[in-house]
């Protein structure tokens, strides 16, 4: 099976030029970054909660995620300064191909009542966000032995000048997307 840079570089970028009349190869719509954040609410107190949440998201990604902080308190939401709210990582290279190809390939197929990404997922410019609601979709965590079952956002970076460019780049990639 061909790896997904494999796959960019010898189908979509070719692909890419003929369809958007784009001469230079350096000017073809590429994926900067994939970017995963995970919003800790109820645990934030819970310190071995954190500890057990960012152990998951580290076996996920292959590398191990940043603990964010409360900028400011707000107290209707019983935030205090300086409480970790989440856990964030951005991956790049070979570990967001590496990722992409799990997430599309096993992780999404694996949700329940998955039917293809919603083209309103992507912003104006070509980047795609995708929330998911359980983490228990990807192989790499047991649900047996999970403790917490956490919700995660991931943000596909692209360098597309347009929603419709960062579509095509998305679909020769192999993302089900409606």
């Amino acid at each position: 099976m061909k790896t997904l840079i494999e796959k960019y570089k010898k189908e979509a970028v070719p692909a890419l030029q003929k369809d958007f009349h784009i001469g230079n190869i350096m000017a073809v719509p590429k994926f900067k970054k994939a970017v995963i954040n995970v919003g800790v609410g109820r645990l934030a107190k819970d310190e071995k909660g954190l500890e057990r949440i960012s152990k998951d998201l580290a076996s996920i990604t292959g590398q191990r995620p940043v603990t964010k902080k409360a900028k400011k308190s707000i107290a209707s939401f019983k935030i205090r300064e300086g409480l970790p709210i989440g856990l964030a990582l951005t991956l790049r290279g070979k570990r967001m191909f590496d990722f992409m190809d799990r997430f599309v390939n096993i992780a999404l197929p694996r949700s329940r009542d998955f039917r293809g990404i919603e083209a309103k997922n992507l912003d104006g410019q070509g980047n795609l966000n995708i929330g998911i609601r359980e983490s228990s979709i990807f192989p790499e965590l047991n649900y047996e032995n999970m403790k917490d079952v956490f919700s995660l956002e991931v943000t596909f970076v692209t360098t597309a000048k347009n929603k419709e460019q960062g579509m095509a780049l998305f679909k020769k990639m192999g993302f089900p997307i409606k």
